[in-house]
């Protein structure tokens, strides 16, 4: 794709949006960039594209589109923006960075990892294994610097380990990667896609445009990726924590296994991986299954997997104080990954939860607490409905708080010698925070100041 003086528009300068100014800056595109948030607000990342040729239109997504050729969103920009619309009347293609990203090299080695839930654990893992066997190797989509800068800095043999979001995904008209994994799908962000069968529709993308020449993994045990069966063209390769495949990865004897369908070989003892619980061994499978499909050593896997601790902020362990272990879940966004934490963390514990409304429900989350959960710290705009499903169900241990501080110095007052405490909110954090990140490193720092009270 030529991109040599067409005039394109970027919606949204985060980090996406930073790094596909400099590509196309790169690729001699004129550039011109919209942001509702003005300049005070954005001055970080317009630090780093103060010295391109750009236009800037900062508080405003008013912007003339006359001789725009080309429009790309930050993924998280909704489509119904009056400036989608009046694109979509003057037939101004919008695509995300994704999307772009595979015009410019479509024959790049990309790897894409999608799901409700383990994207970001997954593709970490699996860019690790390619970084030990010595490949140029960009971990990169929703998380990183931004693929595009990595395109246009790469070599044709370079590996991309992509997470892509189901708003990256939605934007998506050719993309085609060698490789496409969903780990599972659970209801998420339904305030955005309006409806379930949006969002899935949104991440069966990954692999509408592959053929038998690609490889498509699937989580067996998820019965929603199991009925796409038939829509899929490419190759799909099975795994499973529950069942033992005819074909694919699964768990044998205490074992990690691959069976190719003639011979059975293990990588790893399951209790010889690093990370905690069920789910996590879910994105080891899938994160095998792709090492195998790309040729690497088994050894080198089994490596990785006893030494790899998990992502920052997923069920990540903080602290102890007086017996009491602290630990970091403020990747649980939705009520899916939250019940996933629970499951994995060891009881009793203590629950801090509640956050931004994505429109989910949370009697399944509630009914995961069973004999584990004594008490629950409840924050945020959802804390109220937490709280109305929780005395639903006949559970009332339950305190409301304002503040992550507050959160953070309730539970431990609540908390005895061998409690763990669990920041999992089931929500995500943008009605207290800009991201789960700064979410999380909030509740470690409350964690650490307890030492100090």
């Amino acid at each position: 794709m030529n991109l040599k003086n067409k005039n394109v528009l970027i919606l949204g300068l985060g980090i996406s949006g930073v790094s596909t100014v400099k590509a196309l800056n790169k690729l001699g595109a004129k550039v011109s960039i919209s942001d509702l948030k003005d300049e005070k607000d954005l001055i970080d990342n317009l630090s780093q594209i103060e010295h391109l040729d750009i236009d800037l239109f900062l508080g405003t997504n008013d912007v003339p589109l006359k001789g725009i050729d080309l429009i790309v969103k930050s993924p998280g920009i909704p489509a119904n923006l009056d400036i989608i619309k009046e694109a979509d009347k003057k037939d101004i293609e919008v695509i995300t960075d994704l999307e772009l990203a595979y015009r410019i090299s479509p024959d790049s080695n990309f790897i894409t990892i999608t799901g409700t839930n383990g994207k970001t654990t997954t593709t970490t893992l699996v860019g690790e294994y390619f970084k030990k066997a010595g490949f140029s190797t960009h971990v990169s989509g929703n998380i990183g610097v931004g693929i595009l800068w990595d395109i246009v800095n790469s070599s044709k043999e370079d590996i991309f380990v992509i997470e892509a979001s189901s708003f990256q995904l939605a934007n998506t008209i050719k993309f085609n990667p060698k490789i496409s994994l969903i780990l599972n799908i659970t209801p998420d962000h339904l305030n955005w896609h309006g409806t379930l069968d949006n969002y899935i529709e949104a991440k069966k993308k990954i692999f509408a445009n592959q053929s038998k020449n690609e490889y498509t993994v699937l989580n067996y045990d998820d019965k929603l990726l199991k009925s796409m069966e038939k829509e899929i063209k490419s190759n799909i390769i099975w795994f499973s924590v529950e069942s033992k495949l005819s074909k694919g990865i699964y768990i044998e004897d205490g074992y990690v296994v691959i069976d190719d369908g003639n011979e059975i070989e293990k990588v790893i003892r399951v209790n010889e991986i690093k990370m905690l619980g069920k789910h996590n061994l879910e994105n080891v499978l899938a994160s095998v299954v792709i090492g195998w499909i790309m040729g690497l050593d088994i050894r080198l896997m089994n490596e990785i997997l006893k030494t790899f601790p998990g992502v920052e902020h997923r069920i990540e362990y903080v602290d102890t104080i007086n017996g009491i272990k602290f630990y970091n879940d403020s990747k649980g966004t939705n009520p899916e990954a939250s019940i996933k934490a629970v499951e994995a963390v060891e009881s009793p514990i203590i629950l801090i939860a509640g956050g931004h409304d994505k429109g989910s429900e949370y009697d399944d989350f509630i009914l995961s607490f069973k004999d584990k959960v004594k008490s629950i710290v409840l924050l945020g705009e959802t804390k109220e409905k937490i709280m109305n499903t929780a005395i639903k169900y006949g559970f009332n241990n339950i305190y409301i708080v304002n503040s992550m501080k507050d959160a953070v110095i309730k539970s431990y007052e609540l908390a005895e010698s061998g409690d763990n405490i669990l920041l999992s909110p089931a929500c995500a954090s943008w009605d207290m925070y800009s991201s789960f990140e700064v979410r999380g490193n909030d509740f470690k720092n409350c964690v650490y100041n307890l030492r100090e009270d």
